[in-house]
């Protein structure tokens, strides 16, 4: 049987440097937001994460677009 991926929807992830540690290395934190659309063209969600990083106090590390959905079996 094959399977089939039917995509259900998507959550940005933005990595932000909160700070170092006693060894000087840095301290990341996420911060997730939910219900982007599935079919959302990557650099719109770029474009997103880059504007929503300039509302934050700490600088971003890293962009993540995390896509869910699920496996159905097709004939």
């Amino acid at each position: 049987m094959a399977v089939q991926r039917v995509p259900e929807g998507a959550r940005l992830q933005l990595s932000l440097q909160t700070g170092t540690d006693e060894a000087g290395k840095p301290v990341v934190r996420a911060k997730s937001f939910a219900n982007v659309k599935a079919d959302a063209a990557d650099q719109d969600v770029f474009d997103v994460a880059q504007a929503l990083a300039g509302l934050q106090i700490y600088p971003l590390v890293a962009v993540r677009r995390i896509d869910t959905g699920a496996l159905n079996e097709v004939a």
